[in-house]
């Protein structure tokens, strides 16, 4: 069986075992391999993100985990889905089933100083399924202050669908407040924030991002 990787949020006291729970999901590793097979430098990397190269060299090191948006840019880049990053071996089934224990668990940990502050956790629904045209999450958004909002976009479309709690979505046009059994369908190549609004709200998110 699949063991559920669990990232804990980072706090002074406790970050070497958070560099070690980065460490063992290993994703770091698995994109700086897969990077050297395409024969890509760093640089060329940023350019096709966006991505700054420190930020790249942090997570190929597993400083830190990158947030969903950040991993479809990378994957993207690099040609594969973001499912390629959390398959243990080939899996070519057309059917796959993940336990609730089995699911990786993500958490947003630290960036770079204007992403420091922002933080939330995900987890991977669908994660054995190679070539799918859809990413299922559960995401837990936290509350936080407006100034710290950080706005991500990526090629593709989202649907979330509000499980528990208020979800703040906010794009340079609108500003939606979405409660429990709530969902909005968005084009995710919109600049778009998410937050919790009176503490943590829990969405089921569904990411398509094109061939």
């Amino acid at each position: 069986m699949r063991t559920r990787r669990n990232l804990k949020r980072m706090l002074p006291k406790q970050k070497n075992n958070v560099k070690e729970e980065v460490a063992a999901l290993n994703l770091g590793n698995k994109i700086r391999n897969l990077r050297k097979q395409r024969a890509l430098t760093l640089q060329e990397v940023s350019n096709l993100t966006g991505l700054s190269k420190p930020l790249l060299s942090q997570i190929e090191n597993n400083i830190a985990a990158p947030p969903i948006a950040t991993l479809i840019k990378i994957s993207t880049a690099l040609g594969v889905k973001i499912s390629h990053f959390f398959r243990d071996h080939n899996m070519e089934d057309r059917i796959v089933v993940v336990k609730k224990d089995e699911r990786y668990s993500v958490n947003k940990l630290f960036h770079h100083n204007n992403e420091s502050r922002i933080g939330y956790r995900w987890e991977s629904l669908a994660y054995p399924m190679v070539g799918k045209q859809m990413e299922p999450f559960v995401v837990e958004i936290e509350p936080r202050e407006e100034k710290d909002l950080l706005f991500n976009d990526h090629l593709g479309e989202e649907f979330h669908f509000i499980l528990d709690g208020i979800v703040e979505f906010k794009s340079a046009e609108q500003l939606h407040h979405l409660e429990k059994g709530d969902s909005i369908y968005f084009d995710s190549s919109i600049p778009h924030a998410l937050r919790g609004i009176g503490g943590v709200a829990t969405s089921l998110i569904v990411i398509f991002v094109p061939k």
